[in-house]
């Protein structure tokens, strides 16, 4: 009985030990904040995606695939993507001219939106609409273009 006395009382000792092991190697708890697994990152669009929100969502859609529109003041358009077609191909001056000045529809922004606010827009387009693809090339203007070549 004392033999098995003595191996309780090793193994409760064993365990109490291994358990101190535990908690001494365990974050402290009130010598600061405790470091966090979590690994979000912050939304760099998060400013942009809310002036799309206010500005660009009613006409060109929440996912930017546009379409037929019937604006609150019964205007109807036919909204561009930002997803396919021109969009795709238009350099980033075009989309800032288009921003700026608007047409066809669409209201100017300049007065609205700073030059980079309208630059981090083109941006978020480029990033969550057309799948992050860098713009195509500025249109370079040849100076044989305008000569009258006989």
């Amino acid at each position: 009985m004392k033999r098995f006395s003595i191996v309780v009382i090793a193994a409760t000792a064993a365990l109490f030990l291994a358990s101190c092991d535990r908690t001494s190697t365990s974050p402290n708890t009130n010598n600061g904040p405790t470091p966090t697994t979590s690994t979000a990152t912050p939304d760099a669009f998060a400013s942009t995606r809310a002036t799309y929100e206010k500005d660009c969502k009613e006409c060109h859609g929440a996912d930017g695939a546009g379409g037929r529109v019937k604006l609150e003041d019964g205007t109807k358009l036919r909204v561009p993507s930002l997803r396919e077609g021109h969009a795709l191909r238009h350099p980033d001056s075009e989309f800032t001219k288009q921003i700026e000045k608007g047409g066809d529809g669409m209201p100017a922004f300049k007065d609205k939106l700073t030059p980079q606010q309208i630059t981090e827009m083109i941006s978020f387009i480029r990033k969550e609409f057309q799948g992050g693809m860098a713009p195509p090339p500025e249109h370079m203007k040849s100076p044989m273009k305008n000569m009258n070549m006989k």
